[in-house]
């Protein structure tokens, strides 16, 4: 199909947003199809695999995506037609010093870090479900299947290169678990072609990320991209059937909260019109908030209202049903 590109790495090599040449260029209108490596890439195969000792680096992201005639200023629709486990197994695990609940550089305590222990999830996708086994009992539970990609995001602005650990304006690792298939995810533009990755897939996540990293999995990704000429996005924004949702990341969580609410509701005064008062106040009694990661250098809230309530107000254009639309045409 002339509409879209195949690429497979070859190997997990990109850990940073910024400071890398493009490894394929994707037109607007077309579809990427790829695959991305977990969070401990692949390294992290038996429960005696303890990520200290096997892993050198974190977070390695698929790209980056040159668009063509993306420029600053623009902003970059992906919508996720697809987000499959590549293998019938997940890992997780704490660590001593990265997590909610574990001492930090950022949060010093005087109580020992927690000790480092790996979990193996059995993934199940005919039946749709992931397998839970706690490592000092017997207990098992299945919990439902939810595919979602932790870090996406671009180039950041000035020529900065961040981690693809951290969550920012840009992207990068927002950790939501919203960002699953059948959403559009909105980027503001930093540089020409926008220079787009992707990584970091969970079969699974709770909202908070509490432990520090999900049920992780290498995925298949089939994405649905396109451009919105010459309209700013200042913060990831996603756009399900049913919801509008901002996410802002900063520390102490209460920012990233505010940043978050902030920008639902400059979005909200855009699409309705309303006086920024009325739109928060509509905001404050419609809208509902989460965390998606509580133990990355930045945390992420998002904020999120029912598009119902805006009474038929459509986002960039309705990006959403026409790339959902694109993204059928696999099928």
């Amino acid at each position: 199909m002339t509409g879209v590109v195949d690429f497979e790495p070859s190997a997990p090599s990109l850990y940073t947003f910024g400071g890398a040449e493009p490894v394929a260029v994707v037109k607007p209108g077309q579809i990427l199809r790829t695959s991305t490596e977990d969070c401990f890439g692949g390294a992290v195969r038996t429960v005696d695999d303890l990520p200290s000792r096997v892993c050198q680096r974190f977070n390695p992201v698929t790209g980056p995506f040159y668009v063509e005639g993306a420029e600053p200023g623009d902003t970059l629709a992906l919508h996720f037609a697809a987000i499959t486990p590549a293998r019938d197994w997940g890992m997780s695990a704490t660590f001593p010093h990265f997590g909610a609940l574990t001492s930090t550089h950022a949060t010093a305590t005087l109580q020992p870090p927690l000790e480092e222990l790996v979990w193996q999830y059995d993934i199940n996708l005919q039946v749709g479900t992931v397998r839970y086994a706690a490592r000092r009992s017997d207990f098992a539970v299945e919990l439902p299947l939810d595919p979602m990609l932790g870090t996406v995001g671009v180039a950041p602005a000035g020529g900065e290169v961040r981690a693809s650990i951290v969550p920012d304006a840009h992207g990068g690792n927002l950790d939501t678990p919203e960002l699953r298939a059948g959403t559009t995810l909105y980027l503001g533009v930093n540089v020409a072609g926008a220079l787009f990755a992707l990584g970091d897939g969970h079969a699974r996540q709770g909202q908070g990320e509490v432990c520090g990293v999900g049920v992780e999995c290498a995925m298949r990704v089939t994405v649905a991209v396109d451009l919105v000429k010459g309209v700013a996005t200042p913060w990831p924004r996603i756009e399900t059937d049913h919801q509008l949702i901002s996410i802002g990341a900063a520390r102490p969580l209460e920012d990233a909260f505010r940043i978050s609410q902030r920008d639902l509701i400059t979005w909200v005064v855009e699409l309705t019109g309303l006086d920024v008062l009325d739109a928060y106040q509509l905001v404050s009694q419609a809208g509902r908030a989460a965390p998606g990661n509580v133990c990355d250098p930045l945390y992420t809230m998002h904020a999120a209202i029912d598009t119902n309530v805006l009474r038929g107000a459509t986002a960039y254009g309705d990006s959403h049903r026409r790339l959902r639309g694109l993204a059928e045409t696999l099928w």
